[in-house]
């Protein structure tokens, strides 16, 4: 299957070995991944911002240079919400934009979906606690969220079941919001850094060694927050996990215990 992978502009700034896990994930089930030397953000901070008019021309370029793909693939649930929920108010509805939308995936939902991974051929003996980012929950439905009646469900959840030695680890509160958000992470940094410590603690209390995600942004925002304080949690991309990448040994707490 040949596919292109969207790297968002601060995987490919500051994360870039997400981008490479992404790529050895795709390859190592199958598919021919191309990376399209174009533009790599989406205009979401802009668009967020209320910068319409800034974030227009990165929308027109994603569409134009993705259109020919049969598929696109982006490691982070915010950017591909951008993409099929909001560019028709960048980009209208033309043919190429429709196509792109219909077909833009998040990396999770296309293992799950689209490639139908039931297997993982790898190790990960460590206690995980997975972060579900709101645009994939609420925008994207790749789990279900408390304030919808109906079966839970979560496609990182079931991908990271499939490893043998990996335990997840139950978390308190396990759809609420990290307090990134983007710009808000700026004009509200105290009650930013709050919610992004509520969640620490969750998974802290749980036992968690790695805290995971499908949005580096969230993970971003955490790890920061972890640093600063010195607290014994790795944070890792879950395609980094599921491409075989073990946590940073000085990173993971020995001891933790729920």
């Amino acid at each position: 299957m040949h596919v292109a992978l969207f790297v968002p502009c601060y995987i490919d700034q500051l994360f870039p070995d997400v981008a490479w896990a992404s790529i050895e994930l795709l390859e190592a089930h199958g598919c021919q991944v191309d990376v399209p030397d174009a533009p790599v953000c989406c205009g979401q901070p802009m668009a967020n911002t209320g910068c319409w008019d800034d974030a227009r021309p990165l929308a027109r370029a994603l569409v134009k240079n993705y259109a020919h793909f049969d598929h696109i693939v982006c490691p982070s649930g915010s950017c591909v919400s951008m993409i099929v929920n909001h560019y028709h108010d960048l980009v209208g509805h033309g043919s190429e934009y429709e196509h792109v939308a219909r077909n833009t995936w998040e990396l999770c939902a296309f293992l799950t979906d689209v490639l139908k991974v039931d297997q993982f051929d790898l190790s990960f003996p460590f206690r995980v606690g997975l972060h579900q980012s709101c645009h994939g929950l609420r925008e994207l439905r790749l789990g279900s969220s408390s304030e919808v009646m109906g079966a839970e469900f979560s496609k990182a959840r079931s991908l990271l079941e499939k490893i043998p030695d990996l335990e997840l680890v139950p978390l308190t509160r396990q759809d609420e919001c990290c307090g990134f958000g983007g710009t808000f992470a700026v004009s509200e940094e105290a009650v930013s850094c709050m919610m992004g410590n509520d969640r620490i603690h969750d998974h802290l209390r749980a036992g968690a060694q790695v805290l995971t995600a499908g949005d580096m942004s969230c993970l971003m925002h955490l790890e920061g927050l972890i640093r600063r304080q010195n607290i014994p949690l790795a944070v890792m991309h879950i395609a980094q996990i599921l491409a075989g990448r073990q946590p940073d040994p000085a990173r993971v707490s020995p001891h933790a215990t729920p």
